[in-house]
């Protein structure tokens, strides 16, 4: 083969590679950011009234304007034998707010009302596009400013798993007013993450995202760019987490085969003061099932410890 044909097939090839890329990058941007809706039956809302009922509790459906004019949609679940505090729940991707029902019966039954919204995109809330922190950061600023005008709390905790836990983590870029946080399997960027994708599709790990494949990424982010203006090199929990003065409790099972444990690592490696536990034996989000007891006594007792109004002056006054 002479060198000429031989310069142009690879000329061919590469652009052909390319052009392969783009098409994946297009494809993969629309799927992530229009996840299917799972929408909350009658019977899970009866279900989490019971559930309500029997923790003494009273639940109530609200709703909220977005800044985009999307309305949002929550239960806010009052106990009987409130101690003063709130915890809003964040549920993770193509799920909604009764996915968050188990967490919400674990702070109820120790006096914790609870703010279970449906993220934009998913259960009954509006909007179209997930962004995976972008414009939910705003979203969750508004759930806090609902919980100060309506519930008055002395704390405002968050708790959130996979995207609501990367989402609770991106809003601590702007917002001060949480006493402490908890996130359960995180990703630590959209960047890293669609590594991950991008291997999970081929069974490999993320290294195929990041070196062959990487024009598909890199075609994702700008396609997203270019036709929904978002900007997804913003989505980034581990920088938010390495200049956040709120407190921070990462846990990640550690055989997690959605968002693997090396996402919460490199969080809590960009700042020293973030505790995380790696849950042995534990998948995707699995710690409450796994490991039931230690859970509740370390989540407890992480809320409890930043609870005083103190530490709550502590925190606004570092920002």
């Amino acid at each position: 083969m002479g060198t000429k044909l031989f310069q142009r097939l690879s000329v061919i090839g590469l652009l052909g590679f390319l052009t392969i890329s783009a098409i994946a990058g297009a494809f993969l941007a629309e799927a992530t950011l229009h996840p299917a809706r799972h929408l909350q039956s009658s019977g899970d809302e009866m279900e989490a009234r019971g559930m309500a009922h029997l923790h003494d509790s009273e639940l109530t459906d609200i709703a909220i304007a977005a800044r985009d004019g999307v309305t949002l949609r929550a239960w806010s679940i009052r106990p009987g034998n409130s101690n003063g505090n709130a915890v809003i729940l964040l549920h993770g991707l193509g799920d909604n707010r009764f996915g968050m029902a188990g967490y919400a019966e674990l702070l109820l039954s120790r006096g914790f009302s609870v703010l279970v919204p449906d993220a934009r995109a998913h259960g009954t809330s509006g909007g179209n596009l997930a962004t995976f922190g972008l414009l939910e950061s705003d979203d969750i600023h508004r759930w806090l400013d609902w919980l100060e005008q309506n519930d008055h709390p002395e704390c405002i905790f968050g708790l959130g798993e996979s995207m609501g836990a990367a989402q609770l983590l991106q809003s601590l870029r702007s917002e001060t007013r949480f006493c402490a946080v908890a996130a359960e399997s995180p990703f630590a960027s959209f960047r890293e993450i669609g590594y991950d994708r991008v291997g999970q599709f081929f069974h490999t790990g993320p290294w195929l995202g990041r070196t062959v494949l990487r024009p598909i990424v890199e075609f994702a982010f700008v396609y997203a760019r270019w036709k929904y203006q978002l900007d997804f090199e913003q989505v980034s929990p581990e920088n938010a987490v390495a200049a956040t003065k709120i407190p921070v409790f990462l846990i990640h099972g550690q055989s997690d085969s959605n968002i693997p444990v090396r996402h919460s690592r490199l969080i809590a490696a960009r700042n020293p003061a973030v505790p995380l536990w790696e849950v042995p034996n534990t998948d995707h989000c699995g710690a409450i099932s796994t490991n039931p007891e230690e859970f509740t006594e370390k989540l407890i007792r992480w809320f409890d410890s930043h609870s005083s109004a103190q530490s709550h002056l502590a925190v606004q006054l570092a920002h």
